[in-house]
Parts: structure tokens; sequence; C-alpha cells
């Protein structure tokens, strides 16, 4: 069976997606701030380094594929807090996987969200895009957790969508999922949060398949993309949302 490698396999969607690989005879080293394979700490350089390098030794023939699932949820402060670990973290992971994923030709799935299709700030994801880590963080700390949360799974999505081409030529599948609300250990402290607990149940009221999303829901998306049946599937984003997405914007896609 195959070996994976991912951030965020501790808790939710991440530890979803772990226990599915597990369940279907592959290994899966996690990368995570605690109760990890490798732990380290992907708001910092110093982390991001470290669980590249880490990942290198552990992986060295290869992995034949990456999950890119480390992030906090908006309720987390400052907002700076969201945009390093969310943002400039994950493409740091995958920048660090991308050439093991390319021994095994294997594929690579972002955790992005439906947010990431909204408006947005679009000054703080330019700056995203930019790679500039020190003035995104500085214009996150102005703007509220949901709005730093949104842009950065924008310019993540949107950094899959750039990269997708160069990954495929080295071998490389690269997709993202975007899940709608999920009850996950993240989702419920939002959700208990008074700044945003009552948009949320407005927001979980109106999916219109009739109840939130599972953290396995998620997996199986997940799982579906690393595998060969998806071979021919490059560059793309799944919504796994109860038709959300369709609800908000019905001539975009």
């Amino acid at each position: 069976m195959g070996l994976y490698a991912m951030t965020g396999g501790a808790t939710g969607i991440g530890a979803a997606i772990k226990d599915r690989l597990l369940a279907e005879g592959h290994e899966v080293i996690v990368i995570d701030i605690k109760n990890a394979d490798i732990e380290a700490d992907l708001s910092s350089d110093e982390g991001r380094e470290n669980a590249n390098s880490e990942l290198a030794k552990a992986a060295s023939e290869g992995l034949d594929g990456f999950i890119a699932c480390a992030g906090v949820g908006s309720h987390v402060t400052p907002p700076s807090l969201i945009t390093r670990v969310n943002y400039f973290g994950a493409v740091a992971s995958i920048q660090g996987a991308r050439d093991l994923v390319a021994k095994k030709n294997g594929s690579m799935v972002i955790v992005s969200s439906t947010s990431a299709v909204l408006d947005h700030d679009e000054n703080y994801v330019e700056l995203l895009e930019q790679g500039k880590e020190a003035e995104a963080c500085a214009a996150a700390d102005m703007l509220d957790g949901i709005t730093a949360y949104g842009g950065g799974k924008c310019a993540l999505t949107r950094w899959m969508r750039k990269h997708c081409i160069e990954c495929a030529a080295m071998g490389v599948r690269m997709n993202a999922i975007a899940p709608g609300f999920t009850e996950t250990p993240l989702n419920i402290a939002a959700a208990s949060s008074p700044e945003y607990a009552d948009a949320i149940a407005q927001y979980k009221a109106s999916i219109p398949v009739g109840f939130v999303g599972m953290p396995e829901d998620q997996a199986a998306a997940t799982c579906f993309l690393l595998s060969a049946e998806a071979r021919y599937v490059c560059g793309t984003i799944l919504f796994v949302d109860g038709g959300s997405d369709a609800l908000m914007r019905p001539t975009k896609f």
C-alpha cells in the first residue's frame, strides 16, 4: 500500500482523512503542532523548515500523496495567525512535499473552503499571492477573522490553480476540496463564539441537503482525489458543501 503525509491530522477533517487512509491499509505521516509524528508550528519559518526537513527524512523514497489540511478558524486571534498558518504554512508544506510526491507520481490535495470563492479584500489577497508575509499579516490584523480566513483560502486556492500545471509536468496531480460547514472541533468552537454564533446558525439552517457535513464526508472526497480513480482530475476545486455554493452562486461555476 501507499505512504502518505499530511498536515493537520490530529483532529477534525484531518483526523478523518488520516483514519480513512489507515483503514485502506496505507501508512500516514502526520505533521501537526502536537500529537503528531512530526511536531511543528507552521506559523513560523523555523517550524515550516523543521517540518519539511523531518518529512524528507521520513519519506526519503517518496510519497504517494500529500494533504495540506492544517489550519485555524476565523475565531482565532490575532487574525495574522490565520494568515501565517492557513496560507504561508500551507504553501511552505506543499512546496516541501512536492518533490517527494513526484518520486512516486502521486497526488496532492489542499483543504480549501467554500469561503474561497466569496468576495474578499483584494489588497490582502494580493499581498498573500505576492508572498509578502509581514505585509499580509499586518493587513490581516486590520480585518475581522472571517475576512482574513476567507481571503487566505482564496489565495491558497488560486495558488493551487497557478501551480497545478507545473506539478502535472512533474507527474503530480494537485486539486482542492472546498468544505462547507462541517462538524469539527474548530467549527464547533467558532459556532459557540458570541461574535459568530448567529451567522453560523443561519448558515447551517440554509444548507440545501438539510444537514451539516461530517469530517468523514470531506475524507471521502479527499481520498477520491488522491486515488487512481481521479487520474484525469487536475487543478479542480471539489465543493463538498451540501449544495451551499450552488445556493449562493447559482450562475457561477
